[in-house]
């Protein structure tokens, strides 16, 4: 009589290729991944699952999937970095703005007995998140906050525990960053809360801002040298022209720098009022060409610090006495008052005049 078979085991994940964003799938186009199958359980519904691990770029650190295709695929998301497919966005402001309710238990045995069940909807092509059903302010939301572009610094090495310790003694040859962490909430995340969206710092920091009303990016700066407008979303299609049609309502442009590549542009006006204006009534009611565009204010580029010669050389205490002070010398052919070089002073060098 042959053994029963296991119908948790024959619900284990077996996949040919992960379901990543595109930034944690990376830069490179010719990317080589591992693939070992049921290398690892996964972190949401304990089950066995293929794992996949590759590099996303020179200098970067290797990245493995988290969670199993089935829990990926039920919430949208990606199976590394847990973010919405589609905006790039945390669980939580997702579910927020479309007002899902997360109904997913949490026990374990649960937790795979609704893994399997879900599986057969998933195969059948359905979709469990249905971006259609928001209403009209939920979805402009996703829009203005959605991420439209990679952010490949999520990708860089972890910091080095030995160089925060003052022990590392790799140097330049260490492959984690030297740099000192900041310790605030965002360092103390946990997977499940993100997947859930619940308790995440990250989507608590947009929603907050959000809440807030988005006013920080508008507050004029102490610094009133600055007169530039940062503005970002710029499309192809939109030109140095449609920018200054727009911008120029409000004052005397200086300069106009678009960035295509980088989706950005600089304006830089010639008064700080015409700026102030120009922020206050372009904030969160900026369209150009049907492109929704988000303005702040620009910074200041930073000075750097000094290198180790400009610091040696740099005048400290030196105080030059004023150009009036200065007897300045007599035009040629004309008899000096009370200034003599050197080499016509009677006393230098012990010369005397003859009497």
């Amino acid at each position: 009589m042959a053994a029963k078979a296991d119908p948790n085991k024959q619900g284990w994940e077996e996949a040919e290729f992960p379901i990543l964003c595109e930034t944690c799938l990376g830069d490179n186009p010719y990317v080589r991944m591992t693939r070992q199958g049921f290398g690892k359980e996964c972190k949401v519904c304990s089950r066995p699952f293929t794992i996949f691990r590759w590099l996303p770029g020179a200098g970067m650190r290797y990245k493995k999937t988290e969670i199993c295709q089935t829990c990926a695929k039920l919430k949208n998301v990606c199976q590394t970095c847990l973010l919405d497919l589609q905006y790039n966005l945390p669980v939580q402001v997702r579910d927020t703005a479309l007002n899902i309710t997360n109904d997913a238990p949490r026990s374990e045995i649960n937790r795979e007995y609704f893994a399997q069940n879900i599986e057969g909807k998933i195969a059948s092509g359905d979709s469990l998140i249905n971006y259609g059903k928001a209403d009209s302010s939920g979805r402009e939301m996703l829009k203005k906050l959605a991420r439209t572009e990679p952010y490949y610094k999520r990708n860089r090495p972890h910091i080095c525990s030995f160089f925060v310790k003052g022990t590392c003694t790799r140097g330049d040859e260490c492959p984690y960053r030297h740099e000192i962490p900041e310790e605030n909430e965002l360092s103390h995340q946990n997977i499940k809360d993100r997947y859930y969206g619940t308790n995440d710092p990250v989507a608590k920091k947009i929603l907050n801002r959000i809440k807030g009303g988005g006013n920080s990016n508008i507050t004029p700066p102490e610094d009133k040298s600055i007169t530039s407008l940062f503005i970002t979303g710029v499309e192809e299609d939109i030109t140095e022209t449609d920018l200054r049609g727009h911008f120029y309502a409000f004052g005397e442009i200086k300069s106009v720098v678009v960035v295509h590549k980088s989706k950005c542009a600089f304006v830089n006006y010639a008064t700080r009022a015409s700026a102030e204006q120009a922020i206050d009534k372009s904030h969160n009611n900026l369209n150009i060409k049907g492109h929704a565009l988000k303005v702040a204010w620009g910074r200041p580029r930073p000075t750097g610090p000094k290198t180790e010669v400009q610091a040696a050389t740099a005048p400290q205490g030196l105080i030059l006495p004023p150009l009036e002070s200065m007897e300045i010398p007599a035009p040629p052919g004309e008899t000096p008052t009370g200034f003599l070089y050197p080499s016509q002073d009677p006393t230098y060098q012990g010369s005397t005049n003859k009497s």
